[in-house]
């Protein structure tokens, strides 16, 4: 695979096979972030974990503290009280029943997080096939079912993220941009850290992070040292 010229460039600011202090590989992925555009710093932990068995899934969320940089469109399936407490605390969109042709027959997947209250999770359960892949299904332990429509808006609106394992068991997750500061990339990183070390599977047998990844949209992957943590 041909990289650009901008890739080369940032790619020989990293050593490779060196693993780096979780500081200073914050400092190279923000270093390497040259494109026109804010790009967006995100981490890629391997797990030494089996995600089919159910004990050693890992889903949660945690509230990065300064938040993602990204605007995150919200969607509420709620109804009567609870519909108006979400449109009140700045739901992007609320619906219920009426949503489900507009996703499923057209295609519309304008928002990033979707939030239910439990009585409406028979109807949203009737999109399980498109939400579910795309990742976007609520889940009680990321803390997008529940009743509190407005704890759970406010949260997302100040950086909450969600991290789960992917097929391969990889958890895949933005702390940031490349316009934040150092200061507020590396301590994003370490409060997602801190989160996925506290959701380490009890029956998990052998090494837990097997590799920590920092890169950019565009830039090359930085090494964490993950034995530090």
């Amino acid at each position: 695979m041909k990289r650009g010229k901008k890739y080369q460039e940032s790619a020989k600011l990293i050593e490779r096979g060196t693993l780096y202090d979780a500081n200073e590989a914050v400092a190279l992925a923000k270093k390497s972030a040259v494109a026109k555009f804010d790009e967006t710093i995100e981490a890629h932990i391997r797990t030494g974990c089996d995600g089919r068995h159910a004990d050693q899934q890992i889903r949660g969320a945690v509230v990065l503290p300064h938040g993602t940089g990204k605007k995150t469109r919200i969607l509420v399936f709620a109804k009567d009280a609870k519909a108006e407490e979400a449109k009140a605390a700045g739901a992007d969109f609320v619906g219920a029943e009426d949503l489900i042709p507009k996703i499923q027959n057209e295609n519309w997947f304008e928002f990033d997080v979707v939030v239910a209250t439990p009585d409406m999770m028979g109807v949203v359960g009737r999109l399980g096939r498109v939400l579910g892949p795309k990742g976007l299904m609520p889940n009680p332990k990321a803390g997008t079912v529940t009743m509190d429509v407005t704890k759970a808006i406010n949260e997302i609106k100040a950086g909450k993220i969600e991290y789960r394992l992917d097929k391969t068991n990889i958890i895949h997750v933005p702390v940031g941009k490349a316009s934040f500061t150092e200061e507020q990339l590396a301590d994003n990183f370490q409060t997602l850290i801190d989160a996925i070390m506290k959701a380490k599977p009890a029956t998990l047998k052998g090494q837990y992070l097997k590799s920590v990844t920092l890169t950019s949209t565009m830039g090359p992957g930085v090494k964490v040292n993950a034995a530090k943590f």
